[in-house]
């Protein structure tokens, strides 16, 4: 008999007990991975939209987490501009806003302000209506997400932030960031949020020649971060790379941290429910491991056997859980609400976090019960007949 039957053997004995340890760390396990792979995904998405158009910087306010509450002048864009090997400084405005759905419920979403006819549309694709073009005023175009959320069309209105806006056309991106996504002209989210001349950031696109010079982004990173006023201030600019924006935004550090802080309690209560598990194995289970020592068997093989099996437990509980949260993630996606904002998978990092966890919580919970059947002498099994 192979030493893995072995093991298999002496779980199934006692199935209940071994398939509530299962569910119960199937649980821990599948909520820290689906958690894990919604921030991570909505961190690939967002850096995927502005890496996958060639963005090189984003200019935002130094010190500032949230790119809701960022202001920056609008005029700072001509400067940036100005900067030698900058090509384009394309400036976005984002709130959060209400609007009102087809059955006349108000709920809140993202909205984005670009200017018409502007860089950004260019790697987004129209599948009904047109993008936004100079002129136009209390337009709107939705992802092809959010168009199915609200259930409106070419032509529909939609209410704003209380103000009616026509939808002029549906967009497919290959970021399922913006398919979730409103866009208005910048002028109009300026307008309707009282902050006429400000933005929330600046995409910096470099001249072709300056793509992948390390030396030439960090001298125009150093350019932009130095602009004063004229009474001789720094205006407070930080210019970052795309990665490391969206590593530091405020909204991916809470996602991260929830994820980390699930995986804590995971270690804790699956832990427990383990060492639960082969502690009461192990006691039943005296005259047992008694009579394996009078054979022969040696400390180190006890050992094996006790961990072996708090592994073995761990291992299904994080298949179980990782398939559960497969699932979960591929439900999000069809829900109005996070559909927009995630996407239908798990990166396989994710699910090695998820196993590598499993293992050493297989590891803590059966390290006691372990040493502890590796101290019976043979003798301890005339007691317990």
């Amino acid at each position: 008999m192979h030493f893995i039957t072995f093991l298999i053997k002496n779980l199934m004995r006692r199935k209940s007990r071994s398939l509530l340890t299962v569910c119960g760390f199937a649980v821990a396990v599948g909520t820290t991975v689906a958690l894990m792979g919604v921030s991570e995904s909505f961190e690939r998405a967002w850096e995927a939209s502005m890496s996958g158009r060639g963005i090189d910087l984003i200019v935002a306010e130094k010190g500032a987490v949230d790119q809701l509450t960022m202001n920056l002048d609008l005029s700072i864009r001509d400067r940036i501009e100005a900067v030698e090997g900058v090509k384009i400084a394309e400036p976005t405005l984002v709130d959060l806003l209400d609007y009102v759905d087809d059955e006349d419920n108000l709920l809140k979403t993202i909205v984005q302000g670009w200017e018409p006819d502007g860089y950004l549309f260019s790697e987004i694709e129209f599948v009904e209506g047109r993008p936004l073009k100079d002129g136009d005023s209390r337009k709107v175009v939705l992802g092809d997400t959010a168009s199915k959320n609200v259930r409106k069309n070419v032509g529909d209105e939609l209410l704003i932030a209380g103000e009616p806006f026509e939808v002029v056309g549906i967009y497919h991106s290959y970021v399922v960031f913006e398919n979730g996504a409103m866009t208005v002209p910048l002028q109009d989210l300026q307008e309707i949020t009282a902050r006429e001349g400000k933005v929330s950031a600046f995409s910096v696109l470099l001249e072709d020649e300056m793509k992948g010079k390390d030396e030439e982004l960090d001298r125009i990173r150093e350019a932009i971060n130095g602009f004063e006023n004229e009474k001789g201030k720094s205006l407070g600019l930080d210019a970052k790379r795309t990665k490391e924006f969206v590593q530091n935004s405020l909204h991916i550090q809470i996602a991260h941290a929830m994820a980390w802080m699930t995986s804590a309690i995971a270690v804790v209560v699956g832990s427990i429910g383990v060492l639960n598990t082969m502690v009461m194995s192990v006691v039943e289970r005296i005259r047992e491991i008694a009579i394996l020592r009078a054979i022969g068997w040696k400390k180190h093989r006890v050992i094996r056997m006790v961990m072996g099996e708090a592994i073995l437990l761990s291992l299904i509980g994080a298949t179980v859980g990782t398939l559960g949260a497969l699932a979960l993630v591929q439900w999000l996606t069809t829900l109005s609400v996070t559909g927009g904002f995630i996407q239908g998978d798990i990166a396989p990092h994710v699910i090695g976090k998820g196993f590598a966890l499993a293992l050493a919580v297989g590891v803590l919970g059966g390290a006691y019960p372990a040493w502890r059947a590796a101290r019976l002498l043979p003798s301890e099994g005339l007691r317990h007949e």
